[in-house]
């Protein structure tokens, strides 16, 4: 696998066929299932007002829109597709976004781009996990990762961890034991590029009274008065 790019938007509602347009595009670029750390992100003039349930989400105003490139300069259209190349495009229900990202290249008079570029993680979580809720959210809370960040759905924030979901659904720490050393070294560039999440509660111990009195015992009088148990005892 060579170079692919993890996508994603924020628009003003829900159907570029009623009108609505992007507002934010994003792509975090992958090289062989390892982020090279290289993105694109802008925030788009939509020349529209943006529906209410959209802002509540995404929490972005025509205010703060107003002023900002449209899709159509250069600066955002020439500049996306010189980005994304001929890679492949990862993005979560990606018919969504093709549907928006095809509008708005099409308005601009650029060519669409294929549905074949074009994977969808949501097909894949489905397929792996049929009965579950699969949405971006659900999937970072059963790989583990970490939503700190993510006050309000952002096509960046969004882009970086759906790659890091990505990873995951296309084998992620066990693709260290199918491709070797190499293969080791990128996955660990994987995982420490990944924030995961703390553990929501603690352990329940599992010690009894009794074995942790008599453990106090063997280590008060047994052991040097330099022991590590003694150090690390509250």
């Amino acid at each position: 696998m060579a170079r692919e790019i993890v996508l994603d938007t924020e628009t003003t509602g829900l159907d570029p066929r009623h009108g609505h347009r992007i507002i934010e595009i994003a792509c975090v670029e992958i090289d062989d299932f390892i982020p090279t750390g290289r993105h694109f992100h802008r925030y788009v003039d939509p020349e529209r007002e943006i529906d209410a349930d959209a802002e509540r989400v995404h929490g972005l105003s025509a205010t703060f829109l107003a002023g900002k490139p449209r899709f159509a300069d250069s600066g955002v259209a020439d500049a996306f597709l010189d980005f994304v190349g001929d890679a492949p495009l990862v993005a979560h229900n990606a018919g969504f976004d093709r549907g928006f990202v095809n509008h708005e290249l099409d308005r601009a008079g650029r060519p669409p781009l294929h549905p074949e570029r074009w994977v969808d993680t949501l097909s894949l979580a489905q397929k792996r996990f049929p009965s579950l809720s699969n949405s971006l959210d659900s999937l970072c809370k059963r790989f583990k990762i970490s939503l700190a960040e993510r006050e309000r759905h952002g096509a960046l924030v969004d882009a970086r961890l759906l790659a890091c979901v990505y990873l995951e659904l296309r084998g992620g720490r066990e693709r260290a034991l199918e491709l070797g050393a190499a293969a080791a070294r990128g996955v660990s560039q994987i995982i420490a590029q990944a924030t995961y999440g703390a553990r929501p509660r603690a352990l329940t111990p599992r010690i009894t009274p009794a074995e942790r009195a008599a453990h106090e015992i063997f280590v008060r009088e047994t052991l040097s008065a330099g022991a590590l148990w003694l150090k690390a005892a509250p």
